[in-house]
């Protein structure tokens, strides 16, 4: 099945969430990627309604990952956490503030 075009008004809708699967899921073809919002836990942050791109209580600034790719088969763990922090980094240039990781190869 053919799927049609992303058009601008879905792309709008598109929550940051998705986005960092999508990316996430391209860099780095994981098995297991796992995908939590935790900005709720967060929202005394005094940055957080500063945030370039971020809507007032909306959230979507911190969150929780876990991935499991073979991508990290024989990186440290500062590697796999630069690689992550690459791939995002469109990201955290418009709102994403924090990302706490667990980033494993498959087998560890």
């Amino acid at each position: 099945m053919h799927n049609p075009p992303m058009t601008t008004r879905t792309a709008s809708m598109t929550t940051r969430t998705d986005r960092i699967r999508t990316t996430l899921t391209e860099v780095f073809a994981p098995a297991v990627c796992e995908i939590k919002d935790d900005s709720a836990r967060h929202s005394k942050h005094a940055t957080r309604m500063d945030q370039v791109g971020h809507a007032p209580n909306v959230g979507e600034t911190h969150y929780r990952l876990s991935l499991v790719s073979p991508r990290f088969a024989g990186m440290n763990r500062v590697a796999r956490s630069r690689a992550v922090h690459e791939a995002l980094d469109a990201e955290f240039k418009s709102g994403l503030h924090a990302l706490a990781l667990d980033l494993k190869a498959p087998g560890e």
